[in-house]
């Protein structure tokens, strides 16, 4: 798999020059957030919170733009709830306003059982972002890549339970794969359309469509923990698409959008663009009825979604979801972030649901306890079972703690572990070594404190 992953030099100049213009925005943000920096340590509340909690479009709000709209964005054009922390290097710059996130790990890895594997690297995402006002409206640019193509050895890190993609020629298995190199390039514009209510436009060679709740990697409930979701093919995957458009309109308590899109899975060379036809489509409503929760409906055809069993046509997947995500507390002593979501995915002759719940509490910026449970249904196709058509449900329990340091120029750094359990049917207990095959995994971890507006 490694050598699949070679870059000739014009991929690898590529990829430096990404990187090189992320760093070129990061540099005068941390430089302007270093000097905003007050003498005590700011709280980076929920320690794993936000340096993605609202990376994509989370920036301080400029005069004439609905402070509670900004507050509230997540990934793509997805909604958290307005009471959310903000972390993030900030700054401006010839009259643009600058933002910087990131959140990398350096972990190992250790899943128990037959189909168990033990592995070290670095599980990371950065990104940066640029806005300004335009005419009536604001115009903002994003950028967000990933070191995993270089950090995760073969075809993913060990999460067993997990499937998705390809690589090598086979679905994956019981790991989950590196995201892409290229996670978002994309620009936003919105502007009032009458007095409450405003439209917008997104979209860009690589960004997010309108389905699914927030992305794991930018959820409050989901950042101190490394490991994605089982649930993560059901809800969010969709979250790095190479062409999108997406329009929408909303209020101050609603959006509605819809959005066209290339709906099939990246390859398995995770630094080249998978551009495909925009023949993808979905729509999503949010609701935020108050500011500590955000809720989200969605659906989508995803025209051939998934790659075809033994070199078959492309498969098409009708994707259904619903989420809510609550917010509690004050972010200076204690924050409280829980996501509970729900996710179908329906093919031909086939269908499957997924249930998430996560949550993570942080307090006083020091201690951060976090925990996920999901319930999954698989075929024995998406588990790499000989019985491709049999289904299963399976399980994950997982638990962690996080112990964050104080602040240093405007980052924050933390070390923690976690425990699982991943649970299979009696049918499975065999291949898998046992019905409850438990995990762990150690880590050390660095984000942007949070801003001060």
């Amino acid at each position: 798999m490694e050598g699949k992953w070679e870059m000739s030099v014009y991929r690898k100049r590529l990829a430096a020059g990404a990187i090189g213009a992320a760093a070129m925005i990061w540099a005068p943000s941390a430089h302007v957030a270093a000097q905003a920096q007050p003498p005590a340590p700011q709280p980076h509340e929920h320690h794993a919170p936000a340096p993605q909690d609202k990376p994509a479009g989370h920036a301080v709000p400029h005069a004439g733009h609905d402070m509670a709209a900004m507050a509230r964005e997540g990934s793509g054009t997805s909604w958290l709830p307005e009471a959310s922390p903000i972390f993030a290097f900030h700054g401006t710059r010839a009259g643009w306003q600058l933002m910087g996130h990131f959140n990398a790990f350096a972990q190992f890895l250790r899943e128990s059982g037959d189909r168990g594997a033990s592995q070290g690297g670095s599980i990371n995402w950065f990104m940066g972002m640029a806005q300004r006002p335009l005419s009536r409206g604001r115009l903002a640019f994003r950028g967000m890549v990933s070191l995993e193509p270089f950090t995760i050895p073969g075809c993913g890190y060990p999460d067993l339970l997990a499937s998705g993609e390809q690589c090598d020629g086979e679905p994956i298995h019981d790991r989950q794969h590196p995201h892409d190199l290229f996670m978002e390039l994309s620009a936003q514009y919105d502007a009032p359309l009458t007095r409450g209510l405003r439209w917008q436009l997104f979209g860009g060679p690589v960004g997010e469509p309108a389905l699914g709740p927030v992305a794991f990697p930018h959820r409050v409930s989901a950042l101190p923990n490394p490991v994605a979701p089982l649930s993560h093919h059901w809800l969010d995957a969709t979250h790095v698409v190479f062409g999108v458009m997406t329009g929408g309109v909303y209020g101050a308590r609603w959006k509605a959008e819809a959005s066209v899109f290339n709906g099939r899975e990246p390859d398995e060379h995770r630094t080249d663009f998978d551009f495909g036809a925009l023949d993808s489509v979905s729509a999503r409503l949010s609701y935020s009825p108050v500011p500590a929760v955000a809720l989200q409906v969605s659906a989508g055809q995803l025209t051939e979604a998934e790659a075809g069993d033994h070199g078959g046509p492309r498969v098409d997947v009708t994707r259904t979801t619903a989420s809510a995500i609550v917010h509690t507390g004050a972010p200076a002593t204690r924050l409280w972030a829980t996501t509970l979501a729900w996710g179908r995915n329906a093919e031909a002759g086939h269908s499957s649901n997924a249930f998430l719940l996560e949550s993570a509490l942080s307090l006083r910026d020091r201690h951060t306890w976090f925990g996920r449970f999901e319930a999954t249904g698989k075929t024995g196709h998406d588990l790499g079972l000989p019985l491709e058509d049999d289904s299963f449900t399976v399980a994950k329990l997982q638990g962690g703690y996080t112990r964050s340091f104080a602040a240093r120029h405007g980052i924050v750094a933390g070390i923690g572990g976690a425990l699982s359990a991943s649970i299979v049917p009696q049918s499975l207990a065999a291949t898998y070594g046992g019905r409850v095959n438990p995990g762990l995994a150690f880590f050390v971890t660095v984000r942007p404190t949070r801003v001060m507006m």
